[in-house]
């Protein structure tokens, strides 16, 4: 019941997940579109608009230059035009001639807007808008007619000169002067406001209106139909997409202590879901090796721990059942050595949970290992009298790190190759190219090839070392590793020239 209850919130969160996806798609379509249907309703208006104004400016242009060339206003306005008209007035704003679409004229002319003269540059005629444009042009036959009158008259008088004066010569003089000043005169002189008229062109709006009114429709009707697609679309694309998602949330969820072993199916490819897949498959390899590592480790401590308990207690028994059998002193020192087996065990074990942890302490401050090394020699000097123990090769190094764990590095590596060494144990220490390196050679058995990164394991102790008298608890090197790797350095196995194996601790001299 709990469980089920558990799954309603899981489903609303993906289903919360997928409507928010679609939801967030949707809106930042719908915003994009909605800022270009702005933008395009604006720009086609323009657009639009132009060419009827375009089409009453050339309407416009057509007449005057008809006008300016010596055609009559009435010719040159007549023309039948669908959605405009064009109509000539004078200085008085009386109409001289008119073209275009005959309704249109008739509001035009009706007085009922007002006449051509009240036009706007845009203006309502019957309830539809129109382009106004308007232009000057000077009829040249009004000039015409005035210089031929004056022509007249001069001719008249060079005729009653030429009768009245004996002298030809001196009246075609003055006739010729008079021609030129007439002429500079008509040059300098404005054109009779009589002779100028003016050319109104009207074009209808409406059409450009209607196409835009058309497209805005338009994308009113499509932009909605391509949003409930795109929202269906991303629905199910979402929902395609989060379906194996969901799958292996189940799987993982199933996964249980005893079920380690269990994978969540890889859809193959390369895309992000077949990624997160063979990713949830390495962690949960990762967490069944550790769980078995730490099944093992459990039991390893439980057995080491069990041993030395039960060498304590049978020697308890036997002395409080046979008293006289057994010696006080020989008990204390049994005892004694099996305290030390379960000290040195113990303190094994909590150094190792704290590096399993990321809790291991270390103090740094500048360490001679130098030192280090000379000091814990000849302490197994004193204990491993029958061994040959070599620190010629021992030079100056220093590291920055624990004094303290550092030490046990080097006991434990010493107390390892006392054990297995037949009479000799060698000890080198360098400080070459910003490294420390420290090595640790015997002239045992050595460690076979196969066995060389195994017996860095918690709890490993190959055949020979098995003895219960040789001290050893499987744990050493275990320690000197994690030691050795928190202060960012390394320790291998090779064999070694004297024979047996050699151990080889690489540490960052200097500043870490």
């Amino acid at each position: 019941m709990a469980e089920a209850a558990g799954a309603t919130p899981r489903a609303g969160h993906r289903a919360s997940l997928r409507l928010r996806i679609t939801v967030a798609a949707v809106l930042a379509v719908a915003l994009t579109l909605g800022v270009f249907t702005l933008v395009f309703a604006l720009v086609q208006r323009a657009v639009l608009d132009d060419v009827p104004r375009s089409s009453a400016t050339a309407d416009a242009d057509r007449v005057v230059s008809a006008i300016e060339a010596g055609t009559s206003p009435v010719t040159a306005a007549a023309g039948d035009t669908d959605d405009g008209a064009v109509l000539v007035v004078d200085r008085t704003g009386a109409l001289l001639a008119a073209g275009g679409d005959d309704d249109l004229l008739e509001h035009l002319t009706d007085g009922s807007v007002g006449g051509p003269a009240s036009l706007d540059s845009t203006t309502r005629i019957d309830g539809d808008r129109y382009v106004v444009e308007t232009e000057r042009a000077v009829r040249p036959d009004a000039d015409a007619s005035d210089d031929s009158g004056s022509s007249g008259s001069g001719s008249s008088g060079r005729g009653g000169s030429a009768t009245g004066s004996g002298d030809d010569s001196a009246g075609d003089a003055d006739s010729d002067d008079e021609t030129d000043a007439d002429a500079d005169d008509a040059a300098s002189t404005p054109a009779d406001p009589a002779a100028t008229v003016t050319v109104v062109a009207v074009r209808s709006l409406e059409e450009a209106r209607a196409a835009s009114s058309a497209s805005l429709v338009t994308l009113g009707v499509a932009i909605p139909v391509a949003l409930l697609v795109l929202g269906v679309t991303t629905w199910l694309v979402v929902g395609r997409a989060l379906r194996p998602v969901e799958a292996m949330r189940r799987e993982v969820d199933a996964v249980t202590a005893a079920q380690l072993d269990r994978r969540v199916a890889d859809p193959g490819g390369s895309d992000e879901v077949a990624r997160l897949a063979r990713t949830l498959n390495v962690m949960l390899a990762r967490l069944e090796s550790s769980a078995a590592a730490q099944r093992r480790f459990v039991g390893d401590a439980s057995h080491e721990l069990k041993t030395p308990l039960a060498t304590i207690r049978q020697h308890a028994e036997v002395a409080l059942l046979h008293p006289e059998s057994i010696d006080g002193v020989a008990l204390a020192g049994t005892v004694m050595t099996e305290e030390a087996r379960l000290t040195a065990l113990v303190q094994g074990l909590l150094v190792l949970a704290r590096a399993d942890e990321g809790a291991l302490g270390v103090t740094r401050r500048p360490v001679d290992l130098d030192d280090l090394v000379v000091a814990e020699t000849a302490r197994l000097r004193s204990t491993a009298p029958a061994l040959t123990i070599d620190a010629t090769g021992v030079g100056p190094a220093r590291v920055e790190g624990d004094e303290g764990l550092l030490g046990q590095v080097v006991r434990n590596l010493l107390a390892n190759a006392s054990r297995h060494a037949a009479t000799r144990v060698s000890v080198g220490l360098v400080e070459r190219q910003g490294r420390a390196v420290l090595t640790v050679d015997d002239d045992g058995a050595g460690v076979p090839e196969a066995e060389r990164e195994r017996v860095f394991d918690r709890f490993v102790r190959l055949d020979e070392a098995r003895a219960r008298d040789s001290g050893g608890s499987g744990l050493g090197l275990a320690i000197v590793r994690e030691i050795a790797r928190v202060h960012g350095g390394a320790v291998t196995v090779d064999s070694s020239p004297l024979g047996g194996a050699r151990f080889v601790v690489d540490l960052p001299s200097g500043l870490l």
